[in-house]
């Protein structure tokens, strides 16, 4: 799959099979992640890669929007540490993740909106750190998405020069 092909078709899934993600599997997630792209080269994050099903279960009760985290046989936490732009880096490395496990026939879906102090808890993370997102990871039980990818067309989002110009001067 090229990569725009796999942000084109990548969606966020909620339903995973019962089936664990091989090593070789998340270890080729982790690396993409570690080859994001960060602010200065700072390279601020730690990944902490999460199976046990207990501590999925308990993550999906520190946020309001992740009970699906607890179906899951795997999830992927970033955190970063001295960070100047943490959530930009953290989500440029988690990007990465997501896109890479989806051109494995990977799912996942971005959770916000976690208790950091008991997610840290629960991860024995330092203090320090800062909680980005943990996002589930799985084989999707719904195999071909019926829905159609809603989003808005070019022209509505895109200007050229300044805001408001609609006609690119340069196209030719």
């Amino acid at each position: 799959m090229d990569t725009f092909t796999a942000i084109r078709t990548k969606r966020e899934l909620r339903e995973y099979e019962d089936r664990t993600i091989p090593q070789g599997v998340l270890m080729r997630i982790l690396e993409a992640g570690r080859l994001a792209p960060s602010s200065k080269n700072s390279q601020p994050w730690h990944f902490i890669a999460i199976r046990d099903k207990t501590v999925l279960k308990a993550l999906s009760q520190t946020t309001p929007t992740g009970a699906h985290l607890a179906q899951a046989p795997l999830a992927i936490a970033v955190l970063t540490e001295n960070a100047k732009l943490p959530e930009v880096d953290g989500a440029r490395a988690m990007q990465n993740m997501i896109l890479a496990a989806w051109e494995l026939g990977v799912a996942s879906c971005w959770i916000a909106n976690f208790d950091e102090a008991a997610v840290k808890k629960l991860l024995a993370a330092p203090e320090h750190l800062r909680l980005i997102t943990v996002v589930p990871f799985g084989y999707p039980k719904e195999k071909k998405v019926k829905r159609r990818k809603i989003r808005k067309h070019l022209e509505e989002i895109v200007h050229f020069e300044r805001f408001g110009q609609k006609n690119d001067p340069y196209a030719s």
